[in-house]
């Protein structure tokens, strides 16, 4: 049997390589399967999934093996003959022998068998050079940097190459058989019945609204808006933490919750949690306002308890998108990831400069949903809203009130408000008129009192948009002195209707 000739092409130096460096590479596999491919096109089906020509180590190599792809693709025959045409000029080939290099290639394949593990071959090792490459590439950009690129850009810019190149070695994906797919679902069903909510998706523990929205879902972009004061952080605070306490003693710990605060420091994050679960006032904590050592304990075990929950929080203010992206996919590396939160979307910067805000909020919720289905995980983004809303008599929130509310609506799967009558009631208490008798002024105060006394320590969250469900609203009970959300039992809903 003929033997194939060996070819060494050029290798490029990068910066101080070391004495006789040679790049990984395997030339024997791929000739091996280049000659297996061109005497049975199926072996192309093997490793279509994940090779492609660039991971050839030599270059014809991989322009051999594209014209094979482009002829089996169309639904022709790749073999020796066919792919004559195609190299009638190529100078590579003439170098190596134009004339008989194909058969050659044939002649010398071993196995079909082992074909696809050739292909991993060329794979993995195409990797390794990819992080030779970026290490050189790292070296340079260190000695040369860019002039408006800081050392922090550089390294975000790294770990973005990292996981990119993470994602492609998992070679996961394509088709799977049903019964693949059927036991996803009853894993789903699992996890939904281990947490008493019989979700699909990741649980709030706010049982109303789990069963309006079926939990977080994965690839979602969910934004909860809200006015200043409505409880947008307390919310997004205690869904956190009830997500992250759902992962405590969980089997598999595959699962972590990222929030992402951009307004409150991680410490004042932190003491609305610990005041929730040790049932104190966040303010009596911070002030040392402890009545007994009773109270004293309860604290110290709430902080024991709390310290086992995976919640992650980044207190970096003014984050850009693509900065926020690196660190959440640097989470799911190391600890996984199950749910993100940003508090709040407008606080971050868009990955360039736009000509208006309008713009530059399409840039940052484009961004988020592109996250979302990356990481194939729900991210939950706190918004504000627009004055609007104390010019109207209402003040119940729509969707016209977000802020640059056209490309936030747009690219979100849900929107959510939370809305609590009692702010406004309490800051409109009814005072008597000059010419306003006492009976009238008496008549109306009562009629203030009543609604504030009915409307004290409830909230709503009006789910005002759902992609792929129903919208309503949810009642909530509010304690403003643990800023703790619970269930309210007597919930009334608005008509479903899909979004």
């Amino acid at each position: 049997m003929d033997t194939v000739r060996t070819i060494t092409p050029k290798l490029e130096s990068g910066p101080n390589p070391p004495a006789e460096a040679t790049l990984p590479q395997n030339i024997d596999a791929e000739q091996a399967l280049l000659g297996a491919l061109l005497m049975d096109n199926d072996v192309y089906d093997r490793v279509s999934d994940f090779l492609e020509p660039e991971h050839f180590f030599v270059p014809v190599h991989g322009r051999l093996f594209e014209a094979a792809r482009t002829l089996i693709v169309r639904g022709q025959v790749a073999s020796a003959v066919t792919l004559k045409a195609y190299f009638a000029s190529d100078e590579a080939l003439a170098d190596i022998g134009r004339d008989d290099y194909l058969e050659r290639l044939v002649s010398s394949a071993v196995s079909l068998v082992h074909s696809g593990d050739y292909g991993k071959v060329i794979a993995d090792l195409s990797l390794r050079r990819e992080l030779i490459r970026l290490g050189q590439e790292v070296v340079s950009r260190g000695y040369d940097p860019a002039v408006d690129e800081s050392a922090l850009d550089q390294i975000e810019v790294a770990e973005g190459e990292l996981f990119r190149m993470a994602e492609f070695g998992r070679r996961d994906g394509g088709f799977q058989t049903f019964a693949e797919s059927l036991d996803g679902a009853l894993k789903l069903a699992e996890t939904a019945y281990r947490q008493d909510g019989q979700l699909a998706g990741i649980a709030t523990s706010f049982v109303d609204l789990d069963n309006l929205l079926g939990g977080l879902h994965k690839s979602d972009l969910i934004v909860l808006a809200g006015r200043p004061s409505m409880g947008k952080t307390a919310l997004a605070t205690n869904i956190a933490f009830n997500a992250a306490r759902a992962l405590i003693g969980a089997t598999d710990k595959s699962g972590a919750v990222g929030f992402f605060s951009l307004e409150m420091s991680a410490e004042q994050l932190a003491m609305r949690i610990l005041a929730d679960e040790a049932g104190i006032r966040s303010d009596h904590i911070r002030r040392g306002k402890i009545k007994d050592d009773e109270e004293f304990v309860r604290l110290v075990r709430a902080g024991q308890k709390l310290g086992e929950a995976p919640l992650f929080i980044d207190d970096t203010p003014a984050l850009s998108v693509s900065q926020l992206r690196t660190r959440a996919r640097r989470l799911k590396r190391t600890e996984g990831l199950s749910l993100i939160i940003i508090d709040y979307l407008q606080l971050l910067r868009p990955a360039r400069r736009a000509e208006n805000r309008v713009q530059e909020i399409s840039q940052i919720t484009q961004g988020l949903k592109a996250l979302a289905k990356e990481l194939d995980l729900p991210v939950l983004a706190l918004s504000q809203l627009s004055r609007a809303v104390e010019l109207r008599e209402d003040k119940r929130p729509q969707l016209a009130d977000l802020r640059e509310s056209g490309t936030i609506e747009q690219d979100s799967d849900v929107v959510m408000f939370i809305y609590r009558e009692e702010y406004y009631l309490e800051r409109s208490e009814p005072q008597q008129g000059a010419d306003e008798g006492a009976d009238r002024f008496n008549e109306r105060y009562n009629r203030w009192q009543e609604r504030f006394e009915n409307a004290a320590g409830l909230a709503d969250v009006i789910v005002a948009k759902q992609r792929h469900g129903p919208i309503g609203r949810v009642g909530l009970k509010f304690d403003p002195e643990t800023t703790r959300f619970r269930t309210y039992a007597a919930n009334t809903h608005l008509p479903d209707q899909q979004g």
